[in-house]
């Protein structure tokens, strides 16, 4: 069997390096604001319960950080190893934007987390709150340059060109705040506290099902639920408009995630499922809706839409994956928006902590989050094929001159030690995550009755406010 070449191999080595490194951010980010609001409520309330859980989650949370760090480090590496051409003719513009995430969000995070993991005895519980809110908008701030970066790959603005062939800021701006961030931004913070809001779920859900109906594990389970109840709805409007935002400036991208491969004058239709057909550009065993697509991207039933045919060969995006993964992707948002529903009736019944078949729904979503995250990610980045830097920089033209034997042997290694060491730590915070909170006996049944299941979830309700308040925040 033939080798792959070079640019195939290093295609595929940056997108399991970065595969592996987006699943950490897309939890820190979240947990973080879930241990700010843990913080924040024990210092309101005074309740042992909040404290119990922060010590639980900031363990995991200082794990997944760490491994967030080093995955980070090697993906950034390959910018010179494999994309050299890339990093010259595009570092006048992100070189100074990945600076600015060092300056501000890492910085802000590593200052802050020593005092988050071990201070609170040493600076007391306000100044310990703070360093946690540091924390918080540091992982915001990471993401916000990060997705600032890719998001001008996505959307070039601002820039203008040298003798030289590079690209140079003109307008900073309208560099960072180029068409496309706002919604990106919008939508992948969504996204993390989603899929941190499915694993907490997930971890009361399981102790739930070992009998561990502690305080602690309600409140979990409460928190999360509210969650997925306020910001999947959110997350799916806020999904349709990057989409909206996508069609303007992506045409391709969008045709491939519809699977138009035809153009529709009198309105496209909505296809849900079938097999992409590259050969003869079609869907075949197409299930779809009349009409629909066209209502969905522009707002009326008989809107001509173009399709695929309309785009030079040369310029078209692989439509297979994108067409799976946008649908893996909105699958299980909606099944997400379905979990939450489910919550909110089982809590209107006053069943939410003793429906087993919710728990086991709440245990098998526990990784969704990581799922559609990567599907969205795959969505995004295969779709702005051909091109790394859209409709300016081709990605064939963006690859440093490498044998394919040096960059297939790096990606073996990179698949080695990945799995080695992300699979080792995975296993402990899974280890972690088996053991429930600690919580303080005493106040348990101070604070709560003995039930025939466990703790009546009525006490535990009017003690927590349910935390409707908290619903907006993982």
């Amino acid at each position: 069997m033939a080798m792959p070449d070079v640019l195939t191999l290093a295609r595929l080595q940056f997108a399991f390096t970065v595969s592996a490194h987006i699943i950490f951010p897309a939890f820190t980010i979240g947990l973080a604001s879930y241990l700010m609001v843990l913080n924040g409520l024990f210092l309101r309330t005074k309740r042992r319960v909040f404290l119990d859980l922060f010590n639980y989650w900031v363990k995991i949370f200082a794990i997944v950080f760490g491994m967030g760090v080093v995955s980070g480090i090697v993906m950034s590496y390959q910018f010179g190893t494999n994309w050299s051409v890339f990093s010259d003719k595009a570092g006048p513009v992100i070189g100074p934007l990945m600076g600015y995430e060092v300056l501000t969000a890492f910085f802000l995070e590593a200052g802050f987390l020593g005092v988050m993991l071990f201070g609170r005895e040493r600076v007391g519980p306000k100044l310990h709150f703070l360093a946690t809110a540091f924390v918080a908008f540091g992982t915001f701030l990471s993401a916000f340059w990060i997705l600032a970066v890719n998001s001008w790959m996505q959307t070039p603005a601002g820039y203008t060109t040298n003798a030289a062939g590079q690209y140079i800021p003109a307008d900073w701006w309208a560099v960072i705040f180029n068409p496309s961030l706002p919604y990106r931004l919008v939508h992948m913070v969504l996204a993390a506290y989603l899929t941190t809001a499915l694993v907490v779920g997930a971890v009361a859900a399981w102790h739930f099902l070992l009998g561990h109906r502690t305080e602690a594990s309600r409140v979990m389970f409460s928190m999360a639920m509210w969650m997925l109840v306020c910001v999947a709805p959110i997350q799916i409007l806020a999904g349709d408009q990057h989409g909206l935002n996508t069609l303007e400036h992506q045409l391709p991208k969008v045709l491939a995630m519809e699977g138009d491969y035809d153009s529709h004058p009198e309105g496209a239709p909505l296809i849900l499922f079938g097999i992409p057909n590259a050969a003869e550009k079609r869907i075949d065993y197409a299930v779809e809706i009349p009409h629909l697509g066209s209502l969905i991207l522009k707002h009326g039933l008989y809107e001509p839409l173009p399709g695929l045919d309309t785009i030079p060969d040369d310029q078209e995006p692989p439509v297979g994956i994108i067409f799976w993964s946008f649908r893996v992707m909105v699958g299980l948002g909606f099944a997400m928006l379905g979990l939450g529903l489910w919550s909110l009736w089982a809590r209107w019944r006053g069943e939410l902590f003793m429906s087993r078949w919710l728990h086991r729904a709440a245990l098998v979503m526990g990784p969704a989050g990581f799922a559609a995250v990567l599907a969205g990610w795959i969505t995004t980045e295969v779709g702005r094929q051909p091109y790394t830097i859209y409709g300016l920089l081709r990605t064939t033209d963006s690859l440093s001159p490498v044998d394919a034997a040096a960059v297939g042997t790096s990606l073996i290694v990179f698949v080695i030690v990945y799995f080695a060491l992300f699979g080792s730590g995975t296993f402990y915070i899974l280890r972690l995550m088996a053991k429930p909170p600690h919580v303080d006996e005493e106040e348990l049944q101070a604070d709560a009755p003995s039930h025939a299941h466990g703790l009546s979830p009525a006490p535990v309700m009017e003690q927590t406010g349910d935390l409707p308040s908290q619903g907006g925040t993982p």
